[in-house]
């Protein structure tokens, strides 16, 4: 299948700043450990077929709120259904590999590529929009609630038990926290991150 701006593991991304070591610190800083890569792998196999009706309830949190929306729409305020259409399709295989990609250097070299998407080094670029030039940090850190919220409805549906359930949600959560600590690295002044 090919996407896209799909460039997970392409040797001409940038390296990330964030180092592998860096990286584990971070993981250890979220709570996030092999238990929680197994959770992530078992998740994958419930979410997988959901994928689709997991991105219709995240797109339309985006599309009924005007101000998440304008950083998919042009300078005269129309959303670009290209645009969210190209999105779509990679966010759906960030969901894919969040829960089932290793942790390792290809994985931080994408995330730091996915952080520059959102930043004014790299937004629009992919898809040449026409489109707002930053996402603000802001908005980035606070998605974090809602995507990982909105996510343990669709772990319910398997039938699994509570605490399994409990558990996947978590390292999911964890997940998502990671990321977005991640891609805030190119918001931070040199020296700060």
């Amino acid at each position: 299948m090919s996407i896209h701006g799909y460039q997970h593991g392409d040797a001409r991304l940038a390296p990330s700043p964030v180092s592998i070591d860096d990286l584990r610190l971070l993981e250890q800083t979220v709570l996030f450990g092999d238990d929680d890569r197994r959770a992530l792998a078992e998740a994958a196999d419930i979410l997988e077929p959901q994928v689709e009706d997991i991105l219709d309830v995240w797109y339309g949190f985006v599309g009924a709120n005007p101000h998440l929306l304008a950083h998919f729409s042009n300078g005269q305020g129309e959303p670009q259904p290209e645009y969210l259409a190209a999105v779509r399709k990679r966010f759906a295989q960030w969901i894919r590999d969040t829960c089932t990609r290793p942790y390792d250097q290809a994985w931080l070299d994408w995330q730091h590529e996915i952080a520059l998407r959102h930043h004014t080094a790299k937004k629009n670029r992919t898809d040449q929009a026409d489109s707002t030039p930053i996402i603000p940090l802001r908005l980035m850190i606070a998605f974090v609630y809602p995507i990982t919220a909105t996510m343990r409805p669709f772990l319910e549906k398997s039938g699994k038990p509570t605490e399994d359930v409990e558990r996947m949600w978590q390292a999911w959560f964890k997940a998502v926290t990671l990321t977005v600590v991640l891609w805030s690295a190119p918001f931070a002044r040199e020296g700060e991150f």
